[in-house]
C-alpha cells in the first residue's frame, strides 16, 4: 500500500507542472503607483487573467513567465465589479492553462494555488476548499456589488497572489486567487458560467455591459402554502419602483413579490443581479410575481446599465 503522504504530494507537483508555466509574474505601472501580481494565460494567442485590481488604473506593464521569458501586456479590459481582468502579451509561445469549472468543486477537495506572493515568483501552495457560497465585495467607485459564489480555501495566500491560479487535482484553473481573508483564509473569484461570460465580453469589448430593470427590494419568506406549492421558501418583494424603469413599463408595483425570472428562482437581489449581463439588454424576460396571493406573470425587456 502506497503511503498516502506519496500520493498528495504526487498530485500537488503534477499540477504545479502543469499550472506553472502559464502563470506569469505582474509590474504594472499607473499614476497610482506601482503594482504588482500574477496573471494566468488561457488562450493560445496571449490573452491573460488575472484581478482588475492588480492592474487598476494601468494600461499595460510587463510579464514575466516561470522560464524566465518576459513580455510587454496591454490591458484589454478591466472589471472592478468581479475583480476580473484580461491582459493580452505581445510574444507568442506562451502555454495557455485549461479553464475549469468551479461549479463542480466540494468542499474538502483539494486545491492548488500558483503565483507570486512577496514577489517570490512561481510559487506553489496547496489546501483544500474550505468552503463555497462565500461572497466578497467589490465596487467600481460608484457602485457596490457582491461577488458570488466566492471559493475560499486554506492554500496560503499572501499579498502578490493576486490575479494567480487556483487549480484543482487535475490542474484546470477553477479560481483566480483574489484576497486575503486572514490567516489560513483565502478567496478567489470562481471560473463558472458567469465568469465565463464577462472574460467573454472583455475580450470582445473590453468592457461589461449589465442590464438594468429598475427595482429595488428584500428577500422575505412566503406564507407556508404557497412556499408548499412552488417549493420555494422564500421571494424578493419589490420596495421600490423607479418611474419609467423597466420593471415600472411592464407592470411591477410596489409590494409585488418576484418569484422567478428567465426561469430561475429570485429569492435575493443576487439572484436578480446575475441575470443583468450583458445579453439581457433589450431581450424579453418573462417574470412571475406573487400579488395579493396570485400569481402574475409579466415581461420585462432589461435595458443598458449607464
Amino acid at each position: 500500500m502506497s503511503d498516502p503522504l506519496d500520493a498528495y504530494s504526487q498530485v500537488v507537483t503534477t499540477v504545479a507542472r502543469t499550472v506553472l508555466p502559464s502563470v506569469a509574474a505582474l509590474a504594472a505601472r499607473s499614476s497610482r503607483g506601482a503594482g504588482a501580481g500574477s496573471a494566468v494565460s488561457f488562450t493560445d494567442d496571449g490573452f491573460l487573467l488575472t484581478s482588475a485590481h492588480v492592474v487598476a488604473g494601468a494600461s499595460g506593464g510587463a510579464a514575466t513567465f516561470a522560464d524566465g521569458s518576459e513580455a510587454r501586456f496591454d490591458v484589454v479590459g478591466s472589471d472592478p465589479l468581479s475583480d476580473l481582468a484580461v491582459l493580452r502579451v505581445r510574444s507568442a509561445g506562451v502555454r495557455p492553462a485549461t479553464l475549469g469549472d468551479a461549479d463542480k468543486l466540494q468542499v474538502g477537495q483539494l486545491v492548488v494555488a500558483v503565483g507570486n506572493p512577496m514577489g517570490l515568483a512561481g510559487s506553489v501552495t496547496a489546501g483544500v476548499v474550505s468552503a463555497l457560497g462565500r461572497s466578497l465585495p467589490t465596487n467600481d467607485g460608484r457602485r457596490v456589488r457582491l461577488i458570488d459564489d466566492v471559493i475560499q480555501t486554506d492554500a496560503a495566500l499572501n499579498p502578490g497572489n493576486s490575479g494567480g491560479a487556483l487549480a484543482d487535482s487535475n490542474g484546470k484553473v477553477i479560481g483566480i486567487n483574489t484576497a486575503v481573508a486572514g490567516f489560513g483564509l483565502g478567496l478567489a473569484v470562481p471560473i463558472n458560467s458567469t465568469t465565463r461570460q464577462i472574460i467573454s465580453e472583455l475580450i470582445t469589448s473590453g468592457r461589461v455591459r449589465r442590464a438594468w430593470v429598475g427595482v429595488a427590494g428584500v428577500p422575505i419568506p412566503l406564507p407556508p402554502p404557497m412556499a408548499s406549492k412552488l417549493k420555494q421558501r422564500n421571494g424578493f418583494r419589490v420596495v421600490e419602483v423607479v418611474p419609467g424603469s423597466p420593471a415600472g413599463q411592464a407592470g411591477i408595483y410596489l409590494g409585488d413579490v418576484i418569484l422567478t425570472a428567465q426561469g430561475k428562482l429570485i429569492q435575493t437581489v443576487q439572484d436578480l443581479l446575475r441575470l443583468m449581463l450583458g445579453p439581457a439588454i433589450g431581450s424579453r424576460m418573462p417574470v412571475t410575481l406573487l400579488r395579493r396571493g396570485a400569481l402574475v406573470d409579466v415581461v420585462i425587456t432589461p435595458t443598458e446599465l449607464n
